[in-house]
């Protein structure tokens, strides 16, 4: 086996991500075959992998890989649906008290809230959700406020106008991670409108993902969340 990754012929599994970045090797579903993805799996795990997370899964998909891998043996294969997302070896258990909150502007904006929310808790964190949050009946909003004051960092999801992003930003002390939908009508433009919207957002500390990354907001939260930890116990140490 070359050293740092398996070379299975259709991929080429990363062994050594945790080492050199802290985050284990994670496969994005969308585009592999059921077979693929349970042998990329198999192959992480018998590297010594505990976890392995599967973004953009369909549920179809996502049936094969569990009989592929109960098949192998593998630990009982868990199926997200709302946020697409497969996990063999289960959820950790969260490193702290500090938190990440996730907050979206509507139900249509679940899946890709909940994308990030379980990647950040795949990797540890704990999070604290606040759905259907949105401008449109910012009181709801309003009432988290020490949700949002409180958190280490928080991903504001919105899709439409992307609105919720620049608010977020201007009752948080933390860094917040936006993320445009493609939720809206036409002009929304399958979320270019709420991207431009959020890029442009005059709220200091707002940073933007993709559309749709609810997996990257997810990952750069937890990032963020860690180094808060990590800053912590060092001024208790001193």
């Amino acid at each position: 086996m070359p050293e740092g990754y398996i070379d299975l012929g259709y991929a080429k599994p990363d062994t050594q991500r945790e080492e050199r970045t802290g985050v284990a090797e994670v496969i994005y579903g969308e585009g592999k075959t059921a077979d693929q993805i349970a042998g990329i799996v198999t192959a992480l795990r018998d590297a010594g992998q505990t976890r392995v997370l599967i973004t953009r899964l369909d549920s179809e998909k996502a049936f094969e890989v569990k009989a592929l891998l109960a098949a192998c043996d593998a630990d009982v294969f868990e199926y997200r649906e709302t946020p697409r997302l497969g996990i063999v070896g289960g959820l950790p258990e969260s490193d702290g008290d500090a938190y990440v909150c996730v907050a979206c502007a509507g139900t249509s904006d679940l899946p890709v809230a909940e994308e990030a929310a379980v990647t950040a808790e795949m990797l540890g964190s704990r999070v604290v959700r606040l759905y259907d949050v949105g401008v449109a009946g910012i009181h709801r909003l309003f009432s988290h406020a020490d949700d949002i004051a409180g958190a280490s960092s928080v991903v504001a999801v919105a899709g439409m106008e992307g609105a919720l992003a620049s608010v977020v930003g201007g009752m948080a002390k933390c860094p917040v991670i936006a993320v445009p939908t493609s939720v809206g009508y036409g002009a929304s433009l399958g979320g270019i409108a709420a991207l431009l919207s959020m890029l442009n957002s005059c709220a200091s500390g707002v940073s933007v993902v993709n559309i749709d990354n609810g997996f990257g907001a997810g990952y750069q939260a937890a990032l963020i969340d860690h180094a808060c930890k990590r800053a912590a116990e060092r001024a208790q140490e001193a």
